[in-house]
């Protein structure tokens, strides 16, 4: 009985868990995003001076940030990513709490793709 108990707690963990990765910027492609969405998290200015293509700006400063992901697939892979990193780890952990299971933080933001494209 004790046994049955642990395996069925054990699975509830796994399939209960979201899915927090991550992966370095230069390392991501178009092709990340056939079944997800790119979301850059810098300010509108920051967006507009440049961005990786097919990103869509949801601003991590704003007051209702987590309320324009409410239209979003919550099973949909979302790819963030900021200046360096700061903000798309927090944007990260903010949408795995409100329930989205797969949500990839872009490490070394847009400065180490800008970096890597010179």
């Amino acid at each position: 009985m004790k046994n049955s108990f642990l395996a069925v707690f054990a699975l509830f963990l796994i399939l209960g868990c979201a899915q927090s990765t991550s992966k370095h910027i230069t390392e991501f492609s178009q092709n990340d995003i056939k079944d997800g969405i790119l979301v850059d998290v810098r300010t509108l200015e920051e967006f507009e001076n440049g961005h990786l293509l097919n990103a869509v700006n949801i601003d991590w400063f704003d007051t209702d940030f987590a309320q324009k992901f409410d239209e979003i697939d919550r099973d949909k892979t979302i790819y963030v990513y900021c200046k360096k990193g700061g903000r798309s780890a927090k944007a990260q952990n903010k949408l795995l709490a409100l329930g989205f299971k797969n949500v990839v933080d872009l490490e070394g933001g847009y400065d180490a793709w800008l970096e890597s494209q010179n």
